[in-house]
């Protein structure tokens, strides 16, 4: 079964995605803000995915406030990370910001919040899950 990190600071968002992704899409969920466990999961291998918040308003790593956007730049800028897919997700979705989030992070999709329509959100993340080759 794939798991997929929920990286979110607003609980309630992070319970609605959990709920969606476990039931619609018979996914594990995990869920947390701190960063080092981020790192330390996208580490690990414990997750196939990561729906990435963009403003992590709590978020500190190493001393430095980071957002979504920097977390996303150092997960792909390491060759032991770069892999793992991430998908942003943000409430600001204004024109041009998708393009700009997805260049400026290296992200791999985009979700803009609220999400409406659970079946294309779940459809949205398994397509980029890793497929197991048998």
């Amino acid at each position: 079964m794939k798991t997929v990190l929920i990286v979110e600071d607003d609980l309630i968002n992070a319970r609605v995605f959990s709920k969606i992704l476990t039931k619609r899409g018979g996914l594990n969920v995990k869920h947390t803000e701190n960063v080092d466990e981020v790192m330390e999961i996208a580490h690990s291998g414990e997750a196939d995915l990561i729906l990435m918040d963009v403003s992590l308003s709590r978020s500190v790593y190493q001393g430095q406030s980071v957002d979504g956007i920097k977390i996303t730049q150092m997960l792909k800028s390491n060759p032991e990370t770069a892999h793992l897919p991430v998908i942003l997700v943000t409430a600001h979705a204004m024109e041009g910001d998708r393009e700009n989030f997805l260049k400026q992070s290296g992200a791999d999709d985009y979700i803009s919040k609220p999400v409406v329509d659970h079946q294309h959100f779940v459809e949205q993340i398994i397509a980029l899950l890793p497929k197991d080759i048998h």
